[in-house]
C-alpha cells in the first residue's frame, strides 16, 4: 500500500510550526526588569534616551533590561519587539539625572545602537557593533581583535583610544581604520566626546 504525500507531509509541516521563532512585542511604562527568549547570534537594534547603558553579554539566551535613578521613573517607557533572530529595543522618557540602564543579551550578538549623550559601555560581547553617541563616553571590550575584518573608530572632537590596535589620538576629526582576517566588523563613533576601545 502505497502511502499518502500529505500524511507524511504533515509532520514535518508541525514540527517547522513549533520550532518557528515567534514574535514578541512588549511596551512598558514604568515597569522593570524586562526579560524575554532572544537567540544566540541574533541581531539587536536600539535607540536608547540619554542616560549611563551597560550592554553586556550573558550566558543564556536572553534579551533583559532594569534600570535604577534616584529620580521618578514610573515615565520611563521601554518598547521591545523581537521576530525570529531580530530584535528592537527603544527607551525613553528617562530622567535627565544619574539614570542608569543595564542590558542583558547573549554573549553572540550583533549589535546596533544610538544614544544622543551619555556614556555607554559595552563588555563581553562577541559580534558585529555598530555604536554612536553624539556626545559622551563610548567604551568597547574589543575581544580578541583577529575576530574582525574591519575597524574603525572618530570624533568629530575628542579622543580615541585603542589599545588592542596601538593607537591614541586627541583633537578634532580623529580617526582610525584596521583591516584585518576575522568576520566581523566594528564601527564605534562618538561627535564630541571620547571613544575607547579595550
Amino acid at each position: 500500500m502505497r502511502s499518502s504525500p500529505i500524511l507524511l507531509v504533515l509532520p514535518f509541516s508541525l514540527l517547522s510550526l513549533a520550532t518557528a521563532p515567534k514574535s514578541v512585542d512588549i511596551t512598558e511604562i514604568g515597569k522593570q526588569p524586562i526579560e524575554i527568549p532572544f537567540p544566540s547570534g541574533g541581531s539587536l537594534r536600539m535607540d536608547l534616551c540619554s542616560s549611563g547603558v551597560e550592554i553586556r553579554g550573558v550566558a543564556q539566551d536572553i534579551v533583559r533590561l532594569c534600570y535604577r535613578s534616584e529620580k521618578d521613573t514610573s515615565e520611563v517607557k521601554v518598547q521591545l519587539k523581537t521576530s525570529g533572530n531580530k530584535g528592537t529595543l527603544e527607551v525613553e522618557d528617562c530622567p535627565h539625572e544619574n539614570f542608569r540602564i543595564t542590558i542583558e543579551v547573549p554573549r553572540l550578538a550583533d549589535l546596533h545602537v544610538r544614544m544622543l549623550a551619555g556614556e555607554l559601555q559595552v563588555r563581553g560581547i562577541t559580534g558585529n557593533k555598530d555604536l554612536e553617541l553624539s556626545f559622551g563616553e563610548l567604551g568597547v571590550e574589543v575581544g580578541r581583535k583577529e575576530d574582525y575584518s574591519h575597524v574603525d573608530a572618530s570624533v568629530v572632537t575628542g579622543e580615541v583610544d585603542g589599545a588592542p590596535f596601538d593607537v591614541s589620538k586627541g583633537g578634532f576629526f580623529r580617526s582610525f581604520e584596521r583591516k584585518g582576517a576575522g568576520k566581523y566588523r566594528l564601527h564605534a563613533h562618538v561627535g564630541a566626546g571620547e571613544v575607547s576601545l579595550n
